[in-house]
């Protein structure tokens, strides 16, 4: 619904058709002084953290990138390395909480940090990646390698980590069963000892 602004019944000043309509919104806002208000912009939905399935498959494309000597054979090595300490350390993930920054950190490995840093290298030339020194007297290669043995070295201490709580938990449970069933003078063997052996059942062809 549009409705014809005041003072523009007449057209011979010079003011046009468009000028002199307007919407019931606005027509509301000059009644009562309120402009209105813009419509806030939509914002799009973050994106959905990868699943244990996005991760697998991000270590299988990041192994891929090293296969066929594309990369020296410390490169593969070292990421094959990074890459299986990954795959070992998700199933357990859980034993430190899914939002905790380990987590964070090995799902960034494997989507992000790992690949990149493969990905970076391999879009060099090989002979001046492997040759020229860039960074204090370092080759992009040796760059490469030092990153990769940051990344190992960091997997391998959340993968510790998470194992420890299993292994926590079985100290645990040993504790509790030689407070169940042990004596402390006896270092938590079980009191089965003492007790006598049951007498082995007669055969009925035995002798009297």
């Amino acid at each position: 619904m549009v409705l014809p602004l005041a003072g523009c019944a007449d057209l011979e000043s010079g003011i046009s058709t468009i000028d002199c309509l307007m919407g019931f919104k606005e027509w509301i806002a000059a009644l009562t002084g309120r402009r209105p208000r813009p419509s806030e912009p939509s914002i799009p939905p973050p994106p959905a953290a990868p699943t244990e399935a996005d991760i697998v498959r991000a270590l299988d494309r990041v192994e891929n990138m090293v296969e066929g000597g594309v990369v020296p054979a410390p490169v593969q090595s070292r990421v094959r390395r990074v890459a299986h300490t990954v795959r070992e350390t998700m199933p357990r993930l859980r034993n430190l909480g899914l939002g905790s920054p380990e987590a964070y950190s090995v799902m960034a490995t494997a989507t992000d940090y790992l690949p990149e840093a493969v990905g970076a290298y391999t879009r060099l030339p090989r002979q001046w990646a492997d040759s020229r020194p860039i960074e204090n007297g370092k080759t992009s290669l040796m760059l490469l390698i030092d990153q990769l043995d940051l990344l190992s070295t960091t997997m391998e201490k959340i993968f510790d980590a998470v194992v420890r709580v299993d292994a926590d938990a079985l100290i645990v449970h040993g504790r509790f069963l030689q407070e169940k069933f042990g004596h402390a003078s006896t270092g938590g063997a079980l009191n089965i000892s003492d007790q006598p052996a049951p007498e082995a059942p007669r055969s009925t062809l035995d002798l009297p």
